[in-house]
């Protein structure tokens, strides 16, 4: 709904501006680019900086203003007022109610959705764990990101298809057969599961490159082996093939747990692997299409014209390399799925490779190049060190979830120890804070995770906003209320209204989302809600309303905050908590 009222200020607006200069050239989204959300609503509700328009109209702040004040009207407006070079515009909160809440009521979970992808298909490449790894913190990023993503697209209307491209090929799997058949066993792995993998994983690599600390003189003929079976497994040799088959099953029943806590499924395991006999026909058409040059006997495509190192296409012993892969499970997907828009969600520190990759694509000739997207995310450190998996600075997601669930049953059980389904609410809320805490950042900002303010319950948290779901719920329950909006509302209080726009807002978020490829703006937004509908529940008496209008009209206005934050809360992989 803002969306409509803010158009329709635009083209008022609009029309002012034209009066004062009929040769500007200005045109309604530039208008709409201007308009403003006051951080008070006593400011407005909407407002104009009239100086962003001084140097094109040639009039002060002031006199704009002024001169736009009185033609902003309609039923939608309360009144307009120029205040030092600011159009400050107040909504009325009664044709807010009347259109607002019968709306969001009729439109139940489709409320808020810009329905702008319906008959298109979107791949979203995420997640993405190498297999026989744990999932650590650092795969947070990728995966909620990524998932995050997947669901604003649904909600819009678009066909998804979430591919988990597994990492389960390349000569870590190498290391990893020399390491089982130096130092494990059958009985360990099946004992430990993904985490003796990785205890094998880190000692190898320690025998390796060597560790001080540890004693542990470097042995760079382990390298050397290891790359003899992995070359082994490329050749099909039936012993390491049967062994990477069964680290593949080991990790996959791992990750499964990590994917049923977040509540995320996938429509393809095709991982890296899979694409190893769709490589040659891309190599060919590179070689076909005269881009492939030898250097130093790598097969390389040039990119210096475009401002860019050489991308690799092939090592000098002929294999191929991430480049290749890539471009070979592109043009796959592109066949299989028809995609309008195929997303990638990785580090930023993989972005040279992805605009490299992208365009190799577009000199093969393939038009659908630009429906390529790679959308980058920042990196996570711990205390301010780097994760890596082959040194074992790690923290485990599971630990990490373990942690959180175990704090909020401790907080449950001191403060509601009847409550009923305890666990599964401990987990919705635990897990809840760790991926609301990871997702109200900007993605591409780096974090330097902090445990301590990751599971904190106080102030802009994901335990705060269920908190507050569930108080509506708890509310709804209290009044009876069966989803039916009374005929006639009426509202009296400026924090209903406040509640109203802000509610009114989702839809513009969602599509500034999906824009930027950007799920904080809805985690800010949730915090929105919540705090507008918090101050409400304080300072506006609901069940106990001694009018029978306000109350209903109350009840009703809680049952649109309870939908519009449950639709957001699917946005961004928060369960949602009737009771807490």
């Amino acid at each position: 709904m803002m969306i409509l009222i803010k158009t329709q200020i635009a083209d008022e607006i609009l029309g002012g501006v034209k009066t004062i200069a009929p040769a500007c050239e200005l045109d309604r989204d530039a208008i709409l680019a201007l308009l403003e959300y006051p951080p008070d609503p006593a400011m407005g509700d909407i407002a104009l900086p009239c100086f962003k328009l001084s140097r094109t109209l040639r009039r002060s702040p002031v006199q704009i203003a002024q001169t736009l004040a009185p033609l902003i009207g309609g039923d939608c407006i309360d009144r307009a007022e120029a205040v030092n070079g600011y159009l400050n515009i107040y909504l009325s909160g009664q044709y807010l109610a009347d259109r607002l809440i019968p709306a969001i009521t009729a439109e139940g979970d489709g409320y808020g959705s810009p329905r702008i992808g319906e008959g298109k298909t979107v791949v979203l490449d995420y997640s993405s764990p190498n297999v026989a790894k744990p999932f650590h913190i650092g795969h947070l990023g990728t995966t909620v990101i990524g998932h995050s993503l997947k669901k604003l697209h649904e909600f819009a209307g678009y066909k998804c298809v979430g591919i988990n491209y597994l990492g389960d090929w390349g000569t870590q799997f190498g290391k990893l057969i020399v390491a089982y058949r130096l130092w494990g066993s059958k009985e360990a792995v099946e004992e430990k599961g993904i985490d003796e993998l990785v205890a094998l994983y880190v000692r190898i690599n320690n025998a390796i490159s060597g560790n001080a600390e540890l004693g542990i003189a470097p042995d760079t003929s382990l390298a050397d082996m290891a790359r003899a079976e992995f070359h082994k497994m490329e050749t099909g040799d039936p012993e390491n093939i049967a062994l990477w088959k069964w680290f593949v099953e080991i990790s996959l029943i791992e990750y499964q747990k990590t994917y049923k806590q977040l509540d995320i499924t996938f429509d393809s395991y095709k991982g890296e692997s899979f694409y190893t006999d769709k490589m040659p026909a891309q190599v060919e058409k590179l070689r076909e299409a005269g881009l492939l040059k030898l250097d130093d006997g790598a097969s390389i495509v040039d990119l210096e014209p475009y401002g860019m190192p050489p991308c690799l296409i092939l090592k000098r012993d002929g294999s191929t390399l991430y480049p290749t892969r890539d471009i070979a499970a592109a043009v796959y997907r592109k066949n299989e799925y028809h995609f309008d828009k195929a997303i990638y969600v990785t580090s930023a520190q993989q972005c040279l490779h992805f605009q490299q990759w992208f365009k190799v694509v577009e000199l093969m000739g393939y038009d659908w190049h630009d429906q390529l997207v790679h959308v980058p995310y920042g990196t996570v450190s711990v205390n301010g060190a780097k994760l890596a998996t082959r040194t074992g600075n790690v923290v485990l997601l599971k630990d990490l979830f373990a942690a959180a669930i175990e704090k909020v049953t401790e907080i449950m059980e001191e403060k509601n120890p009847a409550l009923k389904g305890r666990t599964d609410i401990a987990e919705a809320v635990g897990v809840g804070a760790i991926v609301f805490y990871y997702l109200s950042n900007n993605r591409i900002k780096d974090i330097n995770f902090s445990m301590e303010d990751a599971l904190s319950f106080d102030g802009n948290t994901g335990p705060y906003v269920q908190y507050t779901y569930a108080r509506a719920c708890s509310i709804l329950e209290k009044a009876g209320a069966d989803g039916t909006v009374p005929a006639s509302l009426t509202i009296t209080d400026p924090l209903e209204k406040t509640l109203l726009v802000t509610l009114s807002q989702f839809e513009e978020r969602v599509r500034m989302a999906l824009r930027d490829y950007e799920p904080s703006y809805i985690t800010r937004y949730i915090l929105d809600v919540a705090a507008a509908f918090n101050r409400f529940y304080h300072d506006c008496a609901i069940t106990t309303a001694e009018d029978p209008a306000v109350r209903a009209t109350r009840i009703a206005l809680t049952g649109a905050a309870k939908i519009v934050l449950g639709n957001a809360f699917g946005l961004v992989c928060l369960r949602k908590t009737e009771k807490i």
